[in-house]
């Protein structure tokens, strides 16, 4: 599967008052490496809403942190679909300090048509599925 980095600098509004990044970010910089993934692959999940009404809500997410991250830490994350259903993908996503892996997520998310009432989730395109699949 195809993997894209993801990079960001720590900012000081990123952590607690003892200067490590607060928890919720690392959920939060997960959703921006998810969106990141998408662009990179040729499907911008701005444009892809704008014109089609396409999202990705999360169904599950989860993180195990291992050490902590600072303010100024520089960060890649690494992101790679881990799992593709015809609705539904996992998508992985390893943070990385000087080559170090500091904490690593998923998330689990349906491919969801907004044009209606209520969203419902639909088959992913082909399209979509083969450029998730080209390898690195």
């Amino acid at each position: 599967m195809r993997m894209v980095e993801y990079t960001y600098k720590v900012t000081w509004g990123d952590t607690d008052v003892a200067g490590i990044v607060f928890y919720p970010n690392f959920y939060k910089w997960m959703d921006q490496a998810t969106h990141h993934f998408f662009t990179q692959i040729g499907f911008s999940t701005a444009k892809l809403f704008v014109e089609d009404k396409i999202g990705f809500p999360i169904l599950e997410a989860k993180c195990n942190f291992n050490i902590p991250l600072f303010f100024d830490d520089d960060i890649t994350i690494c992101s790679k679909i881990s799992e593709l259903k015809d609705k539904v993908f996992t998508i992985e996503h390893e943070f990385l300090r000087k080559g170090k892996k500091v904490a690593e997520g998923y998330e689990l998310r349906a491919w969801t048509n907004f044009s209606r009432d209520i969203p419902k989730a639909e088959s992913i395109p082909n399209e979509v599925s083969q450029a998730v699949m080209v390898g690195i």
